[in-house]
């Protein structure tokens, strides 16, 4: 909802995405339009961390098809609207989520009556009972050739082992010209007093809906394992380096101190 609020609420638009209210369905977008959310100070934080994480993942993206890439995994996808998008008619796209939150999201693409392009193909993978190539390639990913993937929104309900394994999948399959991008929260620091609270309620509030964050992901740690994984070139986008490539001309969007975006490339041959 956030996501779509950025389209109708800011400007310059830092993401441009004509489907994010479509997705929403009507009941969503009856909310958005009586003014119940995107209104507060947060709000503003949390369209800046959404709209920006996806520019990075849709401009490396961008970059990755430029080096012969044909193959882009969405981990996590949610409803995210690529997939919908995609105008390049060699660009297989994968969603890959859970089955349930797969068949709302199919459900609401069926109900506003939006086409699914031939390039989209949906993979449902439970993490907890399916292996996540095993099924990419029953979905009929071609491990042979360069994959970019993306991972929006995800690492901060994970366990470090769940991290790197997944982080090692993709270099596996990513190839020379392939890679993956990646947004996590870093821990605040001590003196940091406001945000450590904004993070416990934002913490309290998301277990209270079932998905509770895990501990915060150190920036030198996320280097060290996409390095452990296998990727060569590793870019580690802070919080000002985000601001000042994106949120230039925008002053009432305000980026998370404690967000980094990963962005990895060159995983096995």
């Amino acid at each position: 909802m956030h996501r779509a609020a950025h389209q109708t609420m800011d400007r310059p638009l830092v993401f441009e995405d004509p489907l994010a209210l479509r997705i929403l369905g009507p009941r969503a977008r009856a909310a958005l339009e009586t003014g119940r959310v995107a209104r507060s100070p947060f709000s503003r934080v949390l369209r800046a961390v959404l709209a920006v994480r996806s520019r990075v993942a849709e401009d490396t993206l961008k970059d990755a098809v430029a080096a012969g890439v044909r193959q882009y995994v969405v981990l996590g996808a949610g409803l995210d609207t690529f997939g919908l998008r995609n105008a390049n008619p060699d660009l297989q796209v994968f969603e890959v989520d859970h089955p349930n939150t797969q068949g709302w999201k199919r459900k609401l693409i069926a109900e506003e009556g939006v086409s699914v392009p031939p390039t989209l193909r949906f993979v449902s993978v439970d993490f907890t009972r399916q292996d996540l190539e095993a099924e990419l390639r029953r979905a009929g990913l071609h491990t042979s050739a360069p994959t970019f993937f993306s991972w929006l929104g995800v690492v901060m309900y994970l366990d470090p082992p769940e991290i790197r394994a997944t982080l090692a999948t993709a270099a596996r399959l990513s190839g020379r010209s392939g890679g993956i991008v990646f947004d996590f929260i870093a821990p605040p620091g001590r003196w940091q007093l406001l945000v450590r609270l904004v993070m416990w309620w934002r913490a309290r509030r998301v277990a209270q809906l079932g998905e509770p964050w895990k501990a915060p992901l150190r920036p030198e740690d996320a280097r060290a394992w996409l390095a452990e994984a296998g990727f060569a070139h590793v870019e580690m986008l802070d919080p000002e380096m985000l601001k000042d490539r994106y949120l230039q001309g925008n002053p009432e969007l305000h980026m998370s101190p404690l967000t980094y975006v990963a962005i990895a490339r060159g995983g096995a041959s």
